[in-house]
This record gives structure tokens, C-alpha cells and sequence, in this order.
């Protein structure tokens, strides 16, 4: 096929979403072609809406389509509480869970000495700005158990000791694990973290 094809230009776009290579992007784009009036239509028509109107709130980092997303608008949730999450698809991954009533706020990423990442490239500041403005209580530091995830969650609570409360995820077995599949770090966490029955 020609490389002005249309067809092939999708696919290659496909391809490029995470999850999906160059294989399940040609059935994926086959799919939506022989879907077309059901599926590739209205997705043209949302991807469209979308690139128009998705923008970050001013507030707290996510994503939505208002300069202030419906968790930072909804009083219900103003608690007290702020859960602090590295990007976007951990404050959705929290949201799905329906386990958090409180707001968010998307750090970025982490900080990263090998990348160059420090304090100002993330929403530490405005962090700080929410505690001391908000009538912030608790502070949940959701961040990844990586290096640079612990890193960032200790210079925050630094940045932030005698503001707020801290605390942080529980970390260890998961539920439905078994402990010959765990590797050593999260057998680790879970002995420190264990509670009384």
C-alpha cells in the first residue's frame, strides 16, 4: 500500500498507543472499518471533541474539559483530605477503586537526580500552596514504590512537616497474592507493615 494511504497512516498512529503494536493495531483499525456507522464515526467524533476541549486543571493536574475538573469542583469532597498521586492515570486508577472521597493533587512525575527532574518541574509548590490555603488535614502520599517515587514522597512530607498529617499507602501482599510469587522488596514492606488481627 502506498504511504499516503489513510488506512496505513491509522494504523501507524495506532501503533504508537501504548499497548498496542503494530499487529493489534491493524485489527484493531479493521475492526473500527468494518464498525464503521457503530465505532469508527462516533470515535472520530470524540477523539475531535477531545482535542478541542481536554486540559488540565488549574487546580489539581487532572484531566477533564473545564479549567477546574468535577472532583476539585464537588464541595462534598472538600475534607480535608488530598491524595498525592504522580500522574493522571494514578488519580484514575484511585477513582475506579471508589475507596478515596477526598481531592487530588498530580504531582507530574517524580523527582529524578539522572533526569534532571527537581522540586519546580513538579506541582510541589502548588502542593505546598493547597496545604497551607485549603484547610488541608491529611496528606496521602500514593506515589510508586520505585527509588525516585520514595525520594519524592520524603522531600515532600519534608516540605511539609507540621502542615498536615502524612501518611502513605499500605504496601506489602496483595490481596489474592501468594508469597512464592512475591518478589523479596514487597515480602520486605509487608513484614514492616504488618498489623494485629
Amino acid at each position: 500500500m502506498a504511504e499516503s494511504d489513510p488506512i496505513e497512516t491509522l494504523i501507524a498512529l495506532m501503533a504508537k498507543l501504548p499497548g498496542l503494536g503494530p499487529r493489534s493495531a491493524r485489527r484493531a483499525v479493521l475492526h473500527l472499518i468494518r464498525k464503521r456507522a457503530l465505532l469508527l464515526h462516533p470515535l472520530a467524533d470524540a477523539m475531535a471533541e477531545v482535542a478541542e476541549t481536554a486540559r488540565e486543571c488549574l487546580n489539581c493536574g487532572n484531566v477533564g474539559t473545564q479549567d477546574v475538573c468535577d472532583i476539585c469542583r464537588n464541595e462534598a469532597r472538600a475534607n480535608g483530605e488530598l491524595c498525592v498521586v504522580e500522574d493522571v492515570a494514578d488519580l484514575w486508577a484511585m477513582e475506579r477503586s471508589t475507596a478515596f472521597k477526598g481531592r487530588y493533587h498530580v504531582l507530574g512525575g517524580t523527582l529524578s537526580a539522572l533526569d534532571s527532574i527537581g522540586p519546580e518541574d513538579l506541582r510541589i509548590p502548588r502542593l505546598v500552596d493547597r496545604v497551607t490555603n485549603e484547610g488541608i488535614t491529611e496528606v496521602i502520599l500514593a506515589l510508586n514504590a520505585t527509588v525516585d517515587g520514595q525520594t519524592t514522597a520524603h522531600y515532600i512530607a519534608d516540605q511539609l512537616d507540621g502542615r498536615a498529617r502524612l501518611t502513605s499507602l499500605a504496601q506489602g501482599v496483595p490481596i489474592g497474592g501468594e508469597l512464592d510469587y512475591l518478589d523479596d522488596g514487597t515480602i520486605t514492606a509487608a513484614m514492616r507493615a504488618r498489623k494485629d488481627l
